[in-house]
C-alpha cells in the first residue's frame, strides 16, 4: 500500500511538471506569434474594458452665413503711385514634377487594382489580411481582425504603400485617400475596410483609433489643428476626428480605448506644401473680365486630376489653403497673361488690375448654393470653377500678389466675410496686425480699389488674421 502511494505521487508530480512546461512553452509561443513586439502589447491592451466617449459636434467656420449677393461700388480711377512695374516670372519655388506617375505596379495581376487620380495602382495583399474578418460584431471581433492582420506577412505590404506615397509625393491627405482606396478594394465590407485602414495607419506611425458605435467600426484621426464641420472625440487633451463624417450626420456616443498604438503618434497634417505627382489630364480654360470698358482675357492650362484631388479636402484651417501652391504650368500661364496687361503700369495700378481680375472673372455664389456645404477652395480650384465666394477670392488674390510683387499679405476674417490686406504704403481703409499697418484689398467688393472696404465692415474689428508664408 505504501509503495503504491509513492508510485502514484511520483507519477502525478511528473505529469504536473510536464504540463507546466508545456504551458510555459505555449505562452511563449503565443507571445512571439507577432513579428512586431508592439502588436503583442497592443493586442493585450485591446482585451481591456473599453470606455464610452461622447461626441463633440464639428465647429463651423462662420458664426453667421455669408452674404447671398455681392456689394458693388462705382468704378473709380485713382491716382497712380509707386514705381513702374516690370514683372519677372521666376521659376516656381515648389518642386517641379519631372515625370508624371501613370502606373505603379507592385505585382502584375495583383489582388487589388484601382485608378488613383489618373494613376493605375496594382499590388498584392497578404493572405491572412484578405481572410481577416470583423466577427463577432463587438470588441472581440476587432481583436480577431487585429490578430489575423498582425500575424500576416505585412511588412512588404506596408513598405509598398510607403513607396507609393513617396513616388507620388503624397501629403498626409493624399496618404489618407490612398490607404482608404486600398482598404476598400481589399474588402467590400465597410467595417473590415475601416479596420484594415486602422492597421495600416498605425503601422505608418499615424495616431488613429477605432471605436464601436451600434456594432459598426468608427475610424478616428488625431489632428492638432481643427477640422471643421467634423464630429470628434476627446482622448485626454487630444482630439480625434471622424473624417469620413465631414459635413455629414452625427456619429453619437461610441466605445473605444485610450492608449495609442505604440509609437503611432503622428497627427493628420492637412497642409499642402507640394502638389502630388499625378498622371496628367491637361485641360484648357479662358478667363475673361471687363474693366473700365475694356475686355481682358487670360488662357491657362491645368491638370484635372489635381482639381479632383483638391475637391476631396475636408474643411481645414485657412492657412492650409492660403499657403498651398498653384501648379507650375497654371501659375506661369496666369502670370504671363497678367504680365502683358500690367507691365509698364505703376505699382498701384498693377495691383488694382489684379484685384479687379479676381473680382470680375468669376461669378459670386456661396458654398451652400454651389456645393451644398461649406468649402474653402485652393487658389487652383478658384481658377477652375466659374463661381466662388469671398474666402476663395481672398486666397487667390493673396497668392498672386505675394508671388508677382513679393509683398506681405494677410487674410482678414470677419464673422461672415473674408478679405485681404497688403503691407504697402497706400492710403485707404487699414487694419493693424502685430503693429504693422495693412491696407484693405477686398476681392469680393466689385469695382473697389485697394484701400476700399465694404461699408458694413469698415468700422468692424476683424475676428482673426491669417499670415501667409513666403515660398
Amino acid at each position: 500500500m505504501f509503495k503504491i502511494f509513492i508510485i502514484l505521487t511520483v507519477s502525478f508530480s511528473f505529469m504536473f511538471a510536464q504540463s507546466f512546461e508545456e504551458f510555459k512553452k505555449s505562452q511563449a509561443s503565443s507571445y512571439k506569434k507577432y513579428a512586431d513586439e508592439r502588436d503583442n502589447a497592443f493586442n493585450n491592451y485591446l482585451k481591456a474594458e473599453w470606455k464610452a466617449y461622447s461626441m463633440h459636434k464639428g465647429i463651423k467656420l462662420y458664426e453667421k452665413p455669408k452674404p447671398k449677393k455681392l456689394e458693388k461700388t462705382k468704378p473709380k480711377k485713382v491716382k497712380s503711385v509707386g514705381p513702374k512695374i516690370h514683372i519677372e516670372i521666376k521659376k516656381h519655388k515648389h518642386k517641379e514634377v519631372k515625370k508624371p506617375i501613370e502606373f505603379i505596379v507592385i505585382k502584375k495581376k495583383g489582388d487589388v487594382r484601382f485608378n488613383f487620380f489618373g494613376s493605375i495602382i496594382e499590388l498584392d495583399i497578404p493572405k491572412k489580411i484578405k481572410t481577416a474578418n470583423y466577427y463577432p460584431k463587438n470588441q472581440n471581433g476587432i481583436r480577431n481582425f487585429f490578430d489575423s492582420v498582425a500575424s500576416s506577412n505585412y511588412k512588404n505590404f506596408i513598405k509598398n504603400i510607403k513607396d507609393i506615397k513617396t513616388k507620388m509625393a503624397l501629403n498626409d491627405w493624399g496618404t489618407y485617400l490612398l490607404i482608404l482606396d486600398i482598404s476598400k478594394h481589399t474588402f467590400q465590407d465597410k467595417d473590415n475596410a475601416k479596420l484594415l485602414s486602422w492597421f495600416i495607419f498605425n503601422k505608418m506611425g499615424y495616431a488613429v483609433k477605432v471605436g464601436l458605435a451600434h456594432q459598426h467600426i468608427v475610424l478616428m484621426h488625431y489632428s492638432k489643428k481643427t477640422i471643421y464641420s467634423t464630429p470628434n472625440y476627446s482622448f485626454g487633451k487630444k482630439k480625434f476626428y471622424v473624417v469620413s463624417n465631414y459635413a455629414k450626420g452625427s456619429v453619437g456616443r461610441l466605445y473605444s480605448y485610450e492608449q495609442n498604438y505604440p509609437k503611432a503618434d503622428k497627427p493628420l497634417d492637412l497642409s499642402l506644401k507640394e502638389l502630388p505627382n499625378f498622371s496628367q489630364n491637361i485641360k484648357h480654360k479662358t478667363l475673361s473680365f471687363k474693366d473700365f470698358g475694356h475686355l481682358y482675357t487670360i488662357d491657362y492650362t491645368y491638370n484635372k486630376n489635381i482639381i479632383d484631388f483638391m475637391s476631396t479636402y475636408p474643411q481645414a484651417e485657412y492657412d492650409v489653403f492660403f499657403n498651398a501652391p498653384l501648379e507650375n504650368k497654371s501659375y506661369a500661364d496666369i502670370a504671363y497673361g497678367l504680365k502683358k496687361y500690367i507691365d509698364g503700369k505703376k505699382a498701384s495700378d498693377a495691383m488694382n488690375f489684379i484685384l479687379h481680375f479676381v473680382q470680375k472673372a468669376f461669378k459670386y455664389e456661396r458654398d451652400d448654393q454651389q456645393f451644398g456645404r461649406e468649402k474653402v477652395m485652393f487658389a487652383q480650384e478658384t481658377l477652375y470653377y466659374n463661381k466662388s465666394d469671398c474666402e476663395d477670392r481672398a486666397i487667390l488674390y493673396a497668392y498672386l500678389i505675394k508671388e508677382l510683387f513679393n509683398i506681405e499679405v494677410i487674410g482678414v476674417k470677419y464673422k461672415d466675410h473674408m478679405a485681404t490686406a497688403l503691407h504697402i504704403p497706400l492710403r485707404g481703409d487699414t487694419i493693424r496686425d502685430n503693429s504693422k499697418r495693412f491696407v484693405i484689398a477686398d476681392p469680393t467688393y466689385i469695382n473697389a480699389n485697394i484701400g476700399q472696404s465694404m461699408p458694413k465692415y469698415r468700422s468692424l474689428q476683424p475676428e482673426s488674421f491669417y499670415n501667409i508664408n513666403p515660398y
